[in-house]
């Protein structure tokens, strides 16, 4: 619930958006949601300010700051660039885990690789996208996909790029180590076959056969794409329910032409393909598409 007070300013009373250690005022939280909006494209309501602010106060501590005026100064700085992308850190959401929504990975299984593999054998090659990868879950839930069909993929030209715009998760993901409770939802098979103890008793660490496989990299959804080849699959899912409808409409408008004229494009159990780019895809199973027209550039 989102509390409001006042309080003692150099310029008279100013009123708190959240009643805790540091004011934070109604100017505070729109320069926040403001900054986030423009270099990601998140949308903050202010029925979020409670959780910005938990968020954001324990960054105050760490930098010995006194208040969001002051922090708000320093993110816009030029000196500020790296807390600027660890407060963008501090407020993604990054629920993930593996196997998250199975039935994609299912139809992946079913439907999407085996002519991919039988393809692969004969010198062609497989291209997958998991946009938005967080810690990684889902690319390595990708990979164990493939590695189920095809356990000589490390022979054949597969490969899984895996992207997001938070540096720690990539680096996380790239490291391949979770916790045993984290694993909860990888098949007892799959957990016995594909993840040893890591040194130091970090956890457990996914094969380098599916390491191989996943190239981490940083990236903005609403900045460059650098990638100029197509993708057989590509899964943005539980992430463009952050943005804005035009933005949202920009997304998915940019992903059609990403895609192989047979490719697939998985997305979130609450998000839906809308504006322009609706009419370029037709569903293919739950929250699954395919292009409707072939694709094309």
């Amino acid at each position: 619930m989102i509390a409001t007070a006042t309080s003692e300013t150099a310029g008279g009373r100013t009123q708190r958006l959240v009643d805790g250690e540091f004011a934070f005022t109604d100017e505070d939280f729109r320069h926040i949601a403001t900054l986030l909006h423009a270099e990601t494209g998140i949308v903050l309501s202010e029925g979020k300010a409670t959780l910005v602010y938990s968020r954001l106060a324990k960054r105050l501590r760490v930098l010995g700051l006194d208040s969001f005026k002051t922090y708000c100064a320093l993110v816009a700085s030029d000196a500020g660039a790296g807390e600027r992308q660890d407060m963008f850190a501090a407020l993604t959401t990054n629920v993930t885990r593996f196997f998250r929504e199975p039935h994609h990975f299912e139809h992946l299984k079913t439907n999407v690789l085996p002519p991919l593999i039988d393809a692969a054998r004969r010198g062609g090659k497989i291209r997958i996208w998991s946009a938005a990868c967080s810690s990684g879950q889902e690319p390595y839930s990708a990979a164990m996909t493939i590695l189920s069909l095809a356990p000589d993929a490390a022979s054949l030209d597969i490969k899984i790029l895996a992207t997001d715009l938070d540096p720690n998760m990539v680096a996380q993901g790239r490291a391949g180590v979770y916790p045993q409770a984290l694993l909860q939802g990888v098949p007892g098979d799959m957990r016995s076959r594909w993840f040893s103890p890591a040194p130091g008793d970090a956890g457990l660490q996914i094969a380098d056969e599916a390491r191989a496989m996943v190239a981490f990299r940083e990236l903005n959804l609403i900045g460059d794409w650098p990638m100029r080849g197509r993708f057989d699959a590509i899964f943005c899912r539980n992430v463009v329910i952050y943005f804005g409808e035009d933005t949202q409409a920009k997304i998915w408008s940019r992903f059609a032409p990403m895609l192989t004229p047979a490719g697939v494009l998985y997305i979130g159990h609450s998000e839906r393909v809308s504006g322009p780019a609706a009419s370029r895809f037709k569903p293919d199973g739950v929250t699954t598409y395919r292009l409707s027209d072939g694709g094309g550039r």
